[in-house]
């Protein structure tokens, strides 16, 4: 049995670290989803999921670290795309959310495969959660995959609906979820 004594630390992402974390996100994508869908699924994934660097531009897009390793990432955004990297550029929206009505956007959440369990997606899940509310929204969205389905509803996500989403013509099981977040004391 191996003991982690490291913690996950997050910082912002940059510019530089997009050919990294593309590479994390598609080994994520072939390694993690295959429990849940079919292998032509998991092929389809790979066209409407991936990285929007918007968020890495708009300054919400977290990088999680252990001993200098990329163990996960994911973001939030205060724009109104709820999923989609740069290659789907059909389900893009760069509308702004407004905070008073609209609920902030969780995004592309994904975890190395060799730091899966180890809380790695709930601390990026957490530390996006404080910065959406930090800047003003009281719920935060996402379009969740099934295996992401097993992190967001013990962290208080509910399904709002479910949807299909077509990667060349393949349905993709998706749900989107919701949660409202604390109000601050």
């Amino acid at each position: 049995m191996t003991t982690r004594t490291s913690q996950i630390t997050t910082r912002w992402a940059a510019p530089e670290d997009v050919p990294a974390l593309q590479a994390l996100m598609k080994r994520a994508i072939d390694a993690l989803q295959g429990d849940v869908l079919t292998p032509e699924q998991v092929v389809a994934s790979h066209q409407v999921m991936g990285l929007d660097t918007q968020l890495i531009a708009d300054g919400t897009y977290l990088v999680a670290e252990r001993d200098g390793v990329i163990a996960g990432c994911g973001g939030w955004s205060y724009r109104a795309t709820l999923y989609g990297g740069d290659h789907s550029t059909d389900l893009r929206d760069p509308e702004l959310l407004d905070p008073a009505r609209d609920a902030a956007r969780i995004r592309a959440m994904y975890t190395n495969p060799d730091f899966v369990r180890q809380g790695v997606g709930r601390r990026v899940l957490a530390d996006c959660e404080a910065a959406a509310a930090a800047a003003g929204f009281a719920a935060v969205e996402l379009m969740a995959t099934l295996a992401g389905e097993r992190l967001y509803t013990p962290s208080g996500y509910v399904p709002v609906e479910r949807v299909d989403a077509m990667g060349g013509g393949i349905a993709i099981p998706m749900i989107r979820m919701r949660k409202e977040l604390a109000a601050k004391a």
